[in-house]
């Protein structure tokens, strides 16, 4: 009986009542780091400035000890424990954070890779060392411990070793491994990004999908499906394809996952078409910012608090957490409360999986097997045809994500906005110089010290003035393969003022960010959930791409204002002439 009232009392201090047959399920079954009371307790007394802390500390004690030593104090204090308790039962059961991770070398790291030479900035040049020198800070290798005893953990069990993205982040991401690893290759480190990919390899294995993250609380959200483009990359620079031939079948999985998991019908123009978007199905505040979705789902009621929980958690799946592209369209985009990421259909998300169908279609040729790069080759054929059918907007002659709700195209620019340039989702080769027509129209080349992530500002992380290095990637590149010497040109400017922003801010600071904040001269970007973190994995990667790209022409000298669009012409008629 006294466990009954236990539960009794569990169910009415989260709100849920008795006859809750329609409650989303929680992201895993810990009860100590995806549910139950004494994580809500825990998050909402605020032990730690930043909610990540708590749920990545390591037990120290078995998970049903803990359990009962808090069912005890919260017999004893009517269910409402003192803060101070609090912190003695934390004290008393969990280690300090990152105990379960040990520093690492990686093998495979060596001075003065190749690259290095292509840039012939001597100033650039010793600055990408510096950064080739940054892989060792950022190795991880976490400790056998995990492996043996994993109910003590929130940390999910990795077998090789990785590169971290530094800050708070201490364990892989799903899409930051991508540019991570494209940073590795050049720098010549193929077995660590082998040894990154096995691991992502497993997650699939294990759970169906790559993860948010290699913690339990993330494992039923994924991230911006980028392991196939790992894949290729990889073998690309190795020429492995036992490795690939391997884990070909692993890869079709991941893929699966979105079309059984996050697939929607949309139709245009008479026609039906199958395209993905982000949509976590699952309830209660997100374990590591639990008392921000808590206090923001208590501002609504009691009946729609799972379905903002549940869209809290799809925008985390996106990658772009938190920003004003998933608000557009709702009653009130002003609020957090009214975010409805699973009701876009994300340009950026439906081109990198028209690009992994493209590169698993290569896979198999590859392989022998025709009858799957058959299957692969039409997939993507028919997501070619949404995205010019469905995203595609002649008359601005760009990309947009697609409104399922009111029905038509979110018509705000987001860099994004140009993934299918950079995944060569594109039949057309008109849509190059249209888009970056529409890019010159929006004014966003005009911005000095890199592409803002949107024109909008809120405050949150993924909008003005914040710039963030994949989003400049996707135009660069985009632009960058061309055949168009205009908009190659345009890339090689963006990709000028994105290096001096970064080579800026570290000749002064001795550090790279994970984003930056354009309006102000350049400087480490702040807004979101958490301050701006250092390392940093992505950053690195994508910088080191750039001065591999551009090292015979990009310069350390002093920031120039980017070209207004009535001037390309006549900086791309300069570039041509004799130097």
């Amino acid at each position: 009986m006294q466990g009954r009232t236990w539960g009794l009392r569990l169910l009415l201090l989260l709100g849920l009542g008795l006859g809750s047959q329609e409650a989303l399920p929680p992201p895993c079954e810990s009860q100590i780091y995806c549910q139950g009371e004494l994580l809500r307790q825990v998050q909402m007394a605020r032990l730690y400035q930043d909610d990540k802390q708590f749920v990545d500390m390591p037990l120290s004690s078995a998970p049903d000890q803990v359990l009962r030593h808090f069912h005890k104090l919260a017999q004893a204090y009517n269910f409402s424990i003192p803060r101070q308790e609090l912190q003695v039962l934390v004290q008393e059961h969990f280690w300090a954070v990152g105990q379960e991770l040990q520093p690492w070398t990686p093998k495979d790291w060596r001075d003065s890779p190749q690259f290095l030479q292509n840039i012939l900035d001597p100033k650039l040049r010793a600055w990408a060392g510096q950064l080739h020198q940054l892989w060792k800070k950022l190795g991880k290798k976490v400790k056998p411990e995990v492996f043996s005893h994993p109910e003590q953990f929130s940390l999910i069990y990795s077998r090789h070793p990785f590169i971290v993205p530094g800050g708070h982040f201490v364990v892989v991401g799903g899409w930051d491994s991508y540019w991570v690893m494209e940073g590795l290759l050049l720098s010549e480190m193929p077995e660590t990004v082998k040894g990154m990919l096995q691991n992502f390899l497993d997650l699939v294995q294990m759970y169906g999908h790559v993860p948010n993250g290699a913690r339990v609380y993330y494992l039923q959200r994924s991230q911006p499906p980028l392991l196939t483009l790992m894949m290729d990359r990889y073998v690309a620079h190795t020429n492995d394809t036992t490795f690939l031939r391997d884990h070909i079948e692993t890869l079709a999985s991941d893929l699966d996952f979105w079309t059984k998991n996050r697939s929607i019908s949309v139709s245009s123009g008479g026609k039906s078409y199958s395209l993905n978007r982000y949509e976590v199905p699952y309830g209660g505040p997100r374990p590591e910012s639990y008392s921000k979705d808590a206090e923001l789902a208590a501002t609504l009621p009691e009946g729609n608090r799972d379905a903002l929980l549940a869209e809290l958690k799809a925008r985390a799946e996106s990658g772009w957490d938190f920003s004003p592209r998933w608000l557009v369209g709702g009653p009130n985009p002003s609020s957090l409360s009214n975010i409805r990421t699973s009701k876009l259909v994300p340009v950026d998300l439906n081109a990198f999986l028209c690009q992994a169908e493209g590169l698993m279609s290569n896979f198999y040729s590859r392989l022998g097997n025709d009858s799957e790069a058959a299957k692969y080759r039409n997939l993507r054929a028919e997501r070619m045809a949404a995205l010019k059918d469905v995203l595609w907007d002649e008359d601005k002659g760009a990309w947009f994500d697609y409104d399922l709700e009111n029905e038509k195209k979110n018509l705000e620019i987001y860099p994004s906005n140009f993934a299918p340039l950079w995944a060569g989702c594109f039949s057309d080769s008109d849509d190059v110089d249209k888009a970056l027509k529409y890019l010159e129209d929006s004014r966003i080349l005009t911005y000095q010290y890199g592409i803002p992530t949107s024109l909008q500002k809120t405050g949150q992380q993924w909008d003005f003035p914040k710039a963030w290095a994949p989003l400049q990637d996707l135009v660069i590149r985009g632009l960058a393969k061309s055949p168009s010497a205009k908009a190659q040109e345009a890339a090689f400017q963006l990709a000028q003022n994105w290096i001096r922003t970064n080579f800026d801010v570290y000749s002064k600071m001795s550090a790279m960010y994970e984003k930056y904040d354009i309006s102000n001269g350049g400087q480490p970007g702040g807004g979101g959930e958490y301050e701006v973190q250092e390392g940093f994995g992505w950053t690195n990667g994508v910088v080191l791409m750039l001065l591999d790209r551009y090292g015979d022409r990009l310069s350390s000298g002093a920031q120039t204002t980017f070209l207004a669009p009535h001037c390309l012409i006549a900086a791309l008629l300069l570039s041509l002439l004799p130097q």
